[in-house]
């Protein structure tokens, strides 16, 4: 995916207040073998280019003056009521150094599952990003879960499914096998009051 930028060379909250006057957005590059460097983006076309889920999960291709590199958006700052962004950060892509995301995990076939179909159990994601760690080239931007096998009681971890080609999930704490998802019996129906129950309690009334 890629985007233009530019180059900034002013700082400070005064030179960045009267930026975002003027439509544009402040940023800034790190990371790498350079410096960092200020940029400021359009802030119209980055505020559109943030609702796209690639723009946060893949490497960029970022464009300064006619010269391509490649980034990870790795901070966005919103203003608090304002439909604004105030700041973004990005980090310089290494192609010969593995780095660290987080993927979105994208669902589907729940519905024909046995666990839904005919069990009539409620599938729930219990996270729906994985944090992995992969060489730039082999980063998804998204991993497709099939749910289609779910049965009841049965929950769906990690293990379970299959990642990308040279993409391995990066564990928190103790925990190597996290559930992604769990099946949920459905509820039992309340039994009905008979005849003699309903005698009871209007006798007990009396």
């Amino acid at each position: 995916m890629k985007f233009v930028a530019f180059e900034r060379a002013k700082q400070g909250t005064g030179a960045s207040r009267r930026l975002r006057i003027t439509g544009r957005t402040p940023g800034i590059v790190y990371g790498g073998a350079g410096e960092p460097q200020l940029i400021e983006l359009d802030h119209n076309n980055l505020w559109h280019t943030l609702k796209k889920e690639a723009f946060h999960s893949s490497v960029l291709d970022m464009e300064i003056d006619g010269k391509a590199s490649k980034v990870l958006l790795r901070d966005v700052q919103f203003h608090p009521f304002r439909q604004l962004v105030l700041h973004v950060d990005f980090q310089r892509v290494d192609a010969k150094t593995k780095l660290r995301m987080k993927v979105p995990l994208h669902f589907s076939g729940a519905e024909e599952s046995p666990a839904v179909k005919v069990d009539k159990c409620m599938v729930n994601p219990v996270v729906n990003e994985l944090d992995v760690s992969c060489m730039p080239a082999d980063l998804p931007e998204s991993i497709s879960i099939d749910l289609s096998k779910l049965e009841k009681g049965h929950a769906l971890h990690l293990n379970d499914i299959k990642l990308p080609k040279g993409v391995t999930a990066v564990h928190k704490g103790n925990n190597t096998n996290p559930v992604l998802v769990t099946v949920a019996a459905p509820a039992a129906a309340e039994p009905e009051a008979g005849a003699e129950g309903e005698a009871a309690a209007e006798e007990a009334k009396k």
